[in-house]
């Protein structure tokens, strides 16, 4: 017969374990940021990510919460997607894909304006999908460059497909009891375009000085500061726990990262059925690995995600706490743990404003 002192004590060991396996985060540093958002079934995480990046801006100036539309961005660079894609008679990429860099520019070239007046839906829609809109916009742009001679009527045909799928702007809107434009809400934000910057770490170009950065979405050939891989990351966190948060550009196509679970990691055994379940041993990532996933087609742009504390494990590891635009999935609502290691190897590039640069860095880089 088994003593009731040993069987109560097996059973107790039985239900720590599963508890003593987990991941244990404690948060070393919070930022205010807005809730979790869902950009549903479109490639629209780079304006996701950015608006929720420029509302903690917002909340960092000791500004009201602010709701701003993504939707009315994604619209601003499709239209400006659209002319470039012609101009290049086809030659240049026309998706649902952009960078934070895009938001920042359509900031400038159309305004900015709350959710509340522009979803980008319609009456019926019950979420966002821009499958076949995408495929509508580009098989008209494809037909109309075919032709010899271009009317200066297309741009506005474009606009009309535009309307159809995502409903008109309104040319004004009441605003807390003003009214505005979308300019003029845009120049009502204490929000300067010119103040953000993007940065990466490659070894193909100099470091210190700036390039265009060679990815699919980087249409607009936006610039990129180019620093070492620490100096990256000392960026970053410096950036955190300064109040600044960090708008994240990088590869979620590996085996550990999971949405679900929360976690982002670079396990040395990838097929490790316990990555989830408790912490592993994480490659040690260096510039040159770093450059050869991005040359081998490794490391890719794939999304965008953003940065928002510092978190550290029951073994002391670093995470970066990051807020993903999928609803509030996993059982961080829709944040997740994104691990040292993984932000070394997988970041294709971030965006910050320009004080949450370090003083040494900021004048190798003449900022």
């Amino acid at each position: 017969m088994i003593d009731k002192r040993i069987l109560l004590f097996c059973m107790g060991l039985l239900l720590t374990l599963p508890l003593l396996a987990q991941y244990n985060f404690t948060t070393e540093q919070e930022l205010a940021c807005t809730s979790v958002k869902n950009q549903q079934r479109t490639g629209t995480c780079w304006s996701f990510t950015t608006i929720s990046f420029l509302e903690s801006e917002l909340l960092r100036l000791e500004k009201e919460a602010y709701d701003l539309s993504e939707m009315y961005m994604v619209r601003t660079i499709y239209k400006d997607k659209a002319r470039n894609y012609m101009l290049r008679q086809g030659k240049a990429n026309f998706s649902q894909g952009s960078l934070s860099h895009d938001v920042m520019r359509a900031l400038k070239m159309g305004g900015a304006v709350p959710e509340s007046v522009y979803s980008g839906m319609t009456p019926g829609d019950q979420y966002h999908d821009h499958s076949e809109m995408e495929a509508a916009l580009k098989g008209m742009l494809d037909g109309i460059r075919e032709q010899k001679r271009l009317s200066t009527k297309w741009e506005g045909a474009f606009e009309a497909v535009l309307d159809h799928y995502m409903g008109e702007v309104p040319e004004e809107f009441t605003w807390e009891g003003e009214t505005h434009t979308p300019a003029s809400f845009a120049e009502s934000l204490p929000i300067d375009p010119d103040d953000y910057v993007t940065l990466t770490s490659f070894s193909h170009h100099p470091f210190y000085e700036t390039f265009v950065l060679e990815i699919p979405d980087n249409y607009s050939n936006g610039s990129y500061f180019n620093v070492p891989l620490d100096e990256l990351q000392a960026i970053t966190d410096y950036a955190l726990s300064n109040g600044y948060t960090v708008a994240w550009d990088g590869d979620v196509g590996e085996k550990g990262f999971s949405a679900r679970a929360g976690l982002a990691i670079m396990p040395v055994e990838e097929n490790n059925d316990e990555m989830f379940e408790q912490p592993v041993e994480e490659i040690d990532v260096t510039q040159e690995n770093r450059q050869r996933a991005f040359e081998s087609y490794a490391t890719t742009d794939d999304h965008l995600m953003h940065l928002t504390g510092v978190a550290k494990d029951q073994n002391g590891k670093t995470y970066y706490i990051t807020k993903n635009s999928w609803g509030e999935i996993s059982p961080y609502e829709g944040f997740l743990y994104m691990s040292a290691p993984y932000f070394r190897m997988k970041t294709v590039g971030v965006m910050v404003h320009k004080d949450a640069i370090p003083r040494d860095i900021a004048e190798k880089l003449s900022l």
